[in-house]
Parts: C-alpha cells; sequence; structure tokens
C-alpha cells in the first residue's frame, strides 16, 4: 500500500475545502421552494445548458440538478449534515414541513422522523428527513470529546446502547431498522415481538422501557399507513400512563405519550 499523496500546497488547501452535496430531483425550482420553506436561503439558480440551485443556511449547503422524469421513489442518494445539536435543526424543518402541507408528514415523499440516539451512530441523536425528490439528508449531531466515535472490529462504527433490557435494546434495533435503513415493515415486526415477549414473561416489563416502544410503534403504524394499529397502541400507552404509581413511572411515560399524540395529531 502506497502512502498519501503529498503535492506542495495541497494539505493547506484541503484544509481550507468546502464540500457541497450535490443532489438529483425532477423539479429545481419546486426544491427551491421546499427548502426555503424549511429555512434556507436560494443563493444560486441556473437554467440553461442544465437546471441547477443552490441553497444554504450558514454551514449547511445544498446543491440540485435537474433529472427529467426523475423518480423519487428510485432514488438512491443520500448526505449527512453534522451538527452541534440536532433538536434546532428538526424544529425549523419540522416548522416548515408544517406550513407547506398542515401536518408533519411521516411518510411519503417528503418525509421527516424525529431525534433520536442511534446504537448504531456511536449513540449520537439522528434524524433523517426525505426531500420531494427522495433524497435522504440525514441529521447527525457532531462527535465531541464526551462521545468520541470509535471504530469497531471490521472498520464498523461501534454499536453504542443507553444500556436497559431487552426491550430498550429492542427498541433501539428497530430504530436503527426504522429510521437509519428505512425499513418500517421489518421494524414493526421486530419491535411488535419484542413487547408480546417482554409482557409474556413473569415480571412486567418496566415502564420507562414499555413506554418509548409503544410510543415508537404507534409513529410506526402511522408510517405504515395503518391508523387503526396506531390508535390501538395509543390507548395501550394511554392506559400504561394511568395506571403509573410512582413519580418516576409518570415522569417515564411523559415524553413518549407525548411524542405519540402528536405524531397521531399530525397523521
Amino acid at each position: 500500500m502506497t502512502g498519501p499523496v503529498t503535492a506542495p500546497g495541497f494539505d493547506d488547501v484541503a484544509a481550507r475545502a468546502r464540500m457541497v452535496p450535490l443532489l438529483p430531483c425532477g423539479d429545481v425550482d419546486e426544491m427551491a421552494g421546499f427548502w426555503t420553506a424549511l429555512g434556507l436561503e436560494l443563493t444560486y439558480r441556473q437554467v440553461r445548458p442544465n437546471p441547477c440551485i443552490g441553497l444554504a443556511r450558514g454551514e449547511i449547503a445544498l446543491q440540485y440538478y435537474g433529472m427529467p422524469e426523475w423518480d423519487p421513489d428510485a432514488s438512491h442518494s443520500t448526505c449527512v449534515i453534522a451538527v452541534p445539536d440536532t433538536e434546532p435543526v428538526y424544529q425549523a424543518f419540522a416548522a416548515g414541513l408544517r406550513a407547506l402541507h398542515g401536518r408533519l408528514p411521516v411518510s411519503g415523499a417528503p418525509r421527516v422522523t424525529r431525534p433520536r440516539e442511534r446504537a448504531n451512530n456511536a449513540g449520537l441523536s439522528g434524524f433523517s428527513l426525505v426531500d420531494p425528490a427522495g433524497n435522504w439528508v440525514r441529521v447527525s449531531r457532531l462527535p465531541d470529546d464526551a462521545t468520541p466515535v470509535v471504530v469497531g472490529e471490521g472498520g464498523t462504527t461501534t454499536w453504542t446502547s443507553a444500556g436497559g433490557g431487552p426491550l430498550a435494546r429492542a427498541t433501539e434495533n428497530a430504530v436503527v431498522v426504522g429510521d437509519s435503513h428505512g425499513d418500517v415493515a421489518q421494524a414493526r415486526k421486530t419491535l411488535a415481538g419484542a413487547v408480546r415477549r417482554s409482557r409474556a414473561g413473569t415480571t412486567a416489563p418496566p415502564v420507562a422501557e414499555l413506554a418509548p416502544a409503544l410510543a415508537y410503534l404507534v409513529e410506526l403504524a402511522v408510517r405504515a399507513g395503518a391508523p387503526d394499529d396506531a390508535r390501538a397502541t395509543f390507548a395501550e400507552l394511554e392506559g400504561l400512563a394511568h395506571g403509573a404509581t410512582t413519580a418516576e413511572e409518570r415522569a417515564a411515560v411523559a415524553v413518549p405519550l407525548a411524542e405519540a399524540s402528536a405524531t397521531l395529531r399530525d397523521a
């Protein structure tokens, strides 16, 4: 194996370089309208010889090129936006999506997932926005000294679990399958099975593990186009909240219940 390429000034130029994703779409003006509604600014627009636009907000920058007859369902394009905190970005994007659609779309294109810690991303918070052209824009929190990204065996990112019992780990797995990989059907199947097994045991699953699992199942059901299942699971979550007997249990169910309620409102 040869060493890294060297040339006079290369390192200096590379240190000050900036790379911008160039994503495909069917209509660049549609993408301009979409992203400006979500808080970015149109920085460039070219019609001929090839349609192209540039969008930016601070150091967040995207470019799109037009392709006739582009099929969003056939898109495999993706990019990553790494930020110090995913929550403000999510809130800005969510507000724009609600302004455009009157709700927060979680299926089809465009759609968005909620920020969640992802075990396959070193435990860092992340969410995905799929634009109207079917491109995946993945927003991830930057690692810091407290959460270094460690390369594991075989060159993979080390799986970073938040801990907990079998149901908590099953929810982490489902988040990876459903959010990172986009396989909603498999995520539902896996997590629903884990919930059933946890309830079949001699000891009831901890509220702190069951509540997030049920809340995510509500979202997955909405994303799968199964509103009756979503409402039934939400009723289970409400029952869990009503049956909470300690301050710890009430606190553990409060956030999942609020998230699931918001998911149903936006459905």
